[in-house]
């Protein structure tokens, strides 16, 4: 599969994770900053919380990781959480403002 495939693959998988408190989903939510892929099929994903103080800062990122490796073509997952950049709402997508009103 090429790349752009399976990244595409990848973030139909993402999108079905939701922060608990915001029926939204994490990457409509800008909080997927970057998915890289080698090519052995190895995946490199990049994703920050909406606070470090966020309650499912243990099980968020373990989701992602369980949806992407579960993505075939996915032969491994390296997942970093990180805080720089701060996660802000214009972060989020056109479609996750006008669900939760704020644009």
């Amino acid at each position: 599969m090429d790349n752009e495939l399976l990244k595409a693959s990848i973030i139909e998988a993402v999108k079905t994770v939701y922060d608990p408190e915001i029926p939204v989903d994490i990457y409509e939510l800008g909080l997927i900053y970057e998915v890289n892929i080698a090519d052995d099929g190895k995946v490199e994903v990049i994703m920050t919380l909406t606070t470090p103080m966020c309650p499912v800062a243990d099980q968020l990122p373990m989701e992602v990781q369980e949806k992407v490796a579960s993505v075939d073509g996915v032969t491994d997952v390296e997942l970093q959480v990180v805080y720089d950049p701060p996660w802000n709402k214009e972060m989020m997508s056109e479609e996750a403002r006008f669900a939760l009103d704020m644009f």
